[in-house]
């Protein structure tokens, strides 16, 4: 059964929901996310909604520029992004969802560090990538 959840960024600028059917979230140890303190949740596009603050959004880009990495231009937290895993998706950072979800998460690991090989296993088998 799916659960909306509503979240935003930390100045409150930016606020979204997001209908989650499984919750699971990947914390991955690339790089980026590491510094960032992300935690994944994938959904598809229809799942997450902005409801305000589309405009106090700025995008980064990195590496092969295919993932679209969106933050506050007031507080620089990083609600979610486009990811190269599921570019006809979101990836919501858990830590960006109000109250107290992570309870409600199970967490993985995932390798961002080897990308390419770890990728598949949190593809979908209709996910080309």
């Amino acid at each position: 059964m799916s659960r909306v959840y509503p979240g935003g960024c930390h100045c409150g600028a930016v606020r979204f929901e997001v209908e989650v059917a499984d919750p699971v979230a990947y914390d991955c140890n690339c790089s980026i996310c590491q510094k960032k303190g992300f935690l994944h949740v994938i959904v598809g596009k229809p799942a997450l909604r902005i409801l305000s603050g589309q405009e106090a959004l700025c995008e980064y880009r990195f590496g092969t520029g295919v993932a679209r990495h969106f933050f506050c231009r007031t507080c620089g937290i990083h609600p979610f992004y486009v990811p190269r895993s599921h570019p006809d998706g979101w990836d919501v950072n858990l830590r960006c969802l109000d109250g107290e979800p992570l309870r409600d998460f199970r967490i993985e690991p995932f390798d961002g560090r080897n990308w390419e090989a770890a990728v598949d296993a949190i593809r979908g088998p209709a996910d080309t990538g």
